[in-house]
């Protein structure tokens, strides 16, 4: 079993800078795939960043630039540093991690942890 714990959201005003961190525990090995989503009110859960395969980073188009995903294995913690906030950048932030299965990859969740930014 993996828990997953955010911490570092909060309130910014419009261009500040907010940096999210996400301590992973249980079986835990190298090989799972760690990352950030979020979910505005009303919206979909989407991709904010991610570590794929071979450690190659994906970013969604709107983190490009300004948000900067990182990966502590020894400390099994994933982090998101982001600046340039924008209002648009308001939602509930989720970690994610995907642990290789035979069956697939099996997706494990954060509680969230809510980012606001407004002036």
């Amino acid at each position: 079993q993996v828990q997953l714990v955010e911490s570092g959201g909060g309130s910014v005003q419009p261009g500040g800078s907010l940096s999210l961190s996400c301590a992973a525990s249980g079986s835990i090995s190298s090989t799972d795939l760690m990352g950030w989503y979020r979910q505005a009110p009303g919206k979909e859960r989407e991709l904010v960043a991610r570590f794929s395969f071979n450690s190659i980073i994906n970013y969604a188009e709107s983190a490009k630039g300004r948000f900067t995903i990182s990966r502590d294995y020894a400390k099994n913690t994933v982090y998101l540093q982001m600046n340039s906030l924008k209002p648009e950048d308001t939602a509930v932030y989720y970690c994610n991690l995907k642990t290789p299965t035979m069956g697939g990859l099996r997706d494990y969740w954060g509680q969230g942890t809510q980012v606001t930014v407004s002036s």
